[in-house]
């Protein structure tokens, strides 16, 4: 389970641009289920994801993972809970270029320090998941739109996360590709991941995947249901 309780979000506090995120949000995401966050641009849904995957601090409110909290952790604990626990797939993809797809899966585990070979059989194994073995040794400029997505998830699932935090995964995606990614998305539920994705996009929040739909609009949580 993860929690959050009156949990806000303010930038560029006391000045006058200051401007509020997320709202007094209270919430819990039961393990193992499909979470989908929806509401227009400027909503909070991805400064609300942010703060569930650990990414920015709460400027209050207190967060938990099952029973701990994680809202007051040092920095370097933080981020160690952050690698080990959640995966991110991210708008922009954000993926490196001028270096190879298999690379790019593996940048988030360099800092563990495991051992290389290891890493590369892992990552090599993702892109066969994913029918991009071929491409490995591709540049990440080289790939089709689709191939950069995912080679997104591969990185993401590189830590063998319990926890897929997707924003805005299918904005740049045509229904093709956007009904692929949610077929891939069903795979790591039935693998038992959860899985957090945000989006406007009724092939997402409409989906038979999607347990619940949470609609957010001005920082604050506005609606509760399941899915269609």
């Amino acid at each position: 389970m993860i929690t959050i309780r009156e949990v806000t979000k303010v930038f560029n506090q006391g000045r006058p641009n200051e401007y509020t995120a997320v709202d007094g949000v209270n919430l819990s995401v039961e393990m193992g289920k499909v979470l989908a966050l929806k509401g227009p641009s400027g909503s909070g849904k991805t400064t609300l994801l942010t703060v569930l995957g650990c990414m920015s601090r709460p400027t209050s409110g207190r967060i938990f993972l099952r029973e701990r909290e994680l809202t007051s952790l040092p920095e370097r604990f933080l981020t160690e809970i952050r690698r080990r626990t959640f995966g991110f797939i991210f708008q922009q993809l954000n993926l490196v270029k001028g270096v190879t797809a298999l690379e790019n899966v593996m940048v988030p585990v360099y800092p563990t320090g495991e051992k290389f070979s290891s890493l590369r059989k892992r990552a090599l194994s993702l892109l066969d998941t994913f029918n991009l073995s071929h491409r490995a040794a591709a540049k990440v400029e080289w790939l089709s739109g689709g191939e950069a997505q995912r080679v997104a998830i591969a990185r993401a699932l590189i830590n063998n996360p319990e926890i897929i935090i997707a924003d805005e995964p299918t904005a740049h995606l045509d229904t093709r590709l956007s009904r692929e990614f949610m077929e891939i998305m069903q795979d790591l539920k039935d693998q038992g991941k959860t899985i957090l994705i945000s989006s406007h996009d009724p092939i997402v929040f409409e989906s038979n995947l999607v347990d619940r739909v949470l609609e957010m609009r001005d920082g604050r949580l506005v609606s509760d249901g399941a899915a269609r």
